[in-house]
């Protein structure tokens, strides 16, 4: 059986590109830039679960997209996790943080219901992140 993304990242989440074997999405709440990295990896549930290639590339990618971030949307802190306690598939989130911001300077987890983005919104920042994974170094 192949890679099914779990139903929550995929109700709560919207595809920007897959790089190789990892899915590069933006999550469905304008309070955050805040993307989520998964590998398409079946079973996955934690980083050890990866090969030590896959998880070289997800680092790689993460650190590249957030130190785009945090000067593209002039962020503060750029967070990078893997908690996973709600929804076990393996993934990691990148979000950039800006003092001020609805959870700062707490974590953004269980902090309030997610604000939706506007459609215009959702697109310019799809289309960012995807113009930035066309053009800048991902490792």
């Amino acid at each position: 059986m192949g890679f099914t993304l779990d139903r929550r990242l995929e109700d709560s989440s919207h595809l920007v590109t897959r790089i190789d074997d990892i899915q590069v999405r933006v999550a469905e709440d304008s309070r955050y830039v805040w993307l989520l990295l998964i590998p398409e990896i079946v079973g996955a549930e934690e980083l050890h679960d990866l090969s030590d290639d896959l998880r070289d590339r997800l680092f790689a990618l993460a650190t590249n997209l957030g130190g785009w971030m945090k000067t593209a949307f002039t962020a503060d802190k750029i967070n990078i996790a893997a908690i996973g306690n709600l929804v076990p598939q393996l993934h990691l989130h990148v979000v950039a943080r800006h003092r001020g911001d609805a959870a700062w300077p707490g974590p953004i987890w269980g902090h309030g219901d997610p604000v939706p983005l506007t459609a215009t919104d959702r697109q310019s920042l799809i289309t960012s992140v995807a113009t930035f994974l066309e053009t800048g170094d991902t490792g």
